[in-house]
């Protein structure tokens, strides 16, 4: 059963009941993230996640914490390009005692100097641990490598000497400007029914002023570059990018299958030319990635650097391959079976209905439609996932990145 609520100030309530269960997931998603920000404010979605958690007007920071363990609650936070969420898991008994203590920190955070101070050593930590984890610097690289360094191309922890200079003042004006009611959503699953969670929600979240909204919207300009990037490493990390369709775009299953048969599982093309057949990669995979305006198609593998440039052909033939010569029907039923088979795991799952629905509502304003979706994917032909690869896979849109102990591009 679903439930929705849209307030006079533009918030948005979400609830997916599940029978059954003994939890409930609630979550506080944010319309706002990475590609929001300014060149001053790189990195502050992020860190204004960090520092909700760090005491509010009736609780400390470890108190915060605290209060979720004594309920046995799981709690935890993302940012992401487009995207801040806050969410807790908890026993469906503790749900009310649960969504005070994440309504308190979101909405009562009160940001004390020294856990300012405190947390900006934290971030600049999870920096440098994201510069020693090549996997993710190099897709980092690649977004910026695709999109430019602003918009979608921004590494969402931003840069060391923005973070140390963070001030109260830019976190609330930050805040004013983007954490309001019309770029929030509130949503349930689990253990809850509708009007459980309107209450809830009304109780904490009621008076909340319209605010200020100020819409940001992105300026893509695609770079379409090659760029490396030397670390002394044991491997060479090699990622590549294409344009793809926006979120909501009506081929996005189409594009699914394809990137299903591309690199999406262990019977992928990839997975099975480059790592199974030739032995070049024990980390090789593709995924899609989808925003408001616009998508790109990404593929990602982690090789010896002696064959990084074997590596690299053998991916971009397999792409060439599916680009000249399509795919076989076995392959689209194989994809499309696990699209649909990864829709009902998900649907098993408080978090991950919690983000979904969170998510839907957020980006379309309505509810996620679950038959329609899997009507939708079941009429999906074989002749229109081979006509979707006519648009895929441009050359000369194409990006690419790599780290590793070389400075010459591929």
């Amino acid at each position: 059963m679903i439930f929705e609520k849209k307030y006079e100030n533009g918030l948005r309530l979400v609830v997916k009941q599940m029978q059954g269960l003994m939890s409930v997931t609630m979550g506080i998603l944010v319309g706002t993230g990475a590609s929001s920000e300014t060149n001053e404010e790189d990195g502050i979605s992020h860190f204004i996640e960090h520092m909700q958690f760090k005491g509010t007007k009736k609780r400390n920071a470890f108190e915060v914490s605290d209060a979720f363990d004594r309920l046995g609650a799981q709690v935890n936070a993302f940012t992401g390009k487009d995207l801040t969420c806050y969410y807790s898991k908890c026993t469906a008994d503790h749900t009310a005692e649960c969504f005070e203590i994440l309504s308190d920190l979101f909405l009562n955070s009160t940001y004390p100097e020294e856990e300012m101070i405190r947390e900006k050593g934290v971030v600049c930590e999870e920096i440098s641990m994201n510069e020693d984890t090549p996997e993710d610097l190099c897709l980092d690289l690649l977004a910026n490598a695709f999109y430019g360094k602003e918009n979608y191309g921004r590494n969402i922890l931003g840069t060391v000497k923005n973070v140390k200079g963070f001030t109260v003042e830019n976190i609330i004006r930050y805040k004013k400007a983007r954490y309001c009611p019309k770029n929030i959503v509130i949503s349930f699953a689990g253990a809850i029914d509708g009007v459980t969670a309107q209450a809830l929600v009304e109780s904490y979240f009621g008076t909340l002023e319209t605010g200020a909204f100020e819409k940001r919207e992105p300026n893509i300009l695609f770079a379409k570059k090659s760029l490396v990037k030397q670390k002394p490493i044991e491997q060479m990390h090699i990622a590549l990018a294409y344009p793809s369709i926006p979120r909501g775009h009506e081929l996005e299953d189409n594009v699914g299958v394809v990137n299903g048969i591309l690199g999406g599982s262990m019977s992928s093309r990839l997975f099975q030319e480059v790592r199974e057949k030739r032995g070049l990669a024990y980390s090789v995979y593709s995924y899609v990635s989808a925003y408001a305006e616009c998508g790109n198609q990404i593929i990602y593998a982690g090789v010896n650097p002696t064959e990084k440039q074997s590596a690299y052909d053998a991916i971009c033939e397999v792409i060439r391959d599916i680009k000249q010569n399509g795919v076989t029907q076995e392959e689209f039923l194989r994809s499309r079976e696990q699209i649909k088979s990864g829709m009902f795991f998900s649907n098993e799952s408080t978090n991950a209905q919690m983000l979904l629905y969170g998510k839907y509502m957020l980006y379309f304003n309505k509810i996620f439609d679950f038959e329609e979706r899997l009507n939708k994917i079941n009429a999906m032909s074989f002749e229109s996932v081979k006509e979707s690869i006519a648009f895929m896979f441009d050359e000369t849109q194409k990006a690419v990145a790599l780290i590793g102990n070389t400075d010459k591009p591929l």
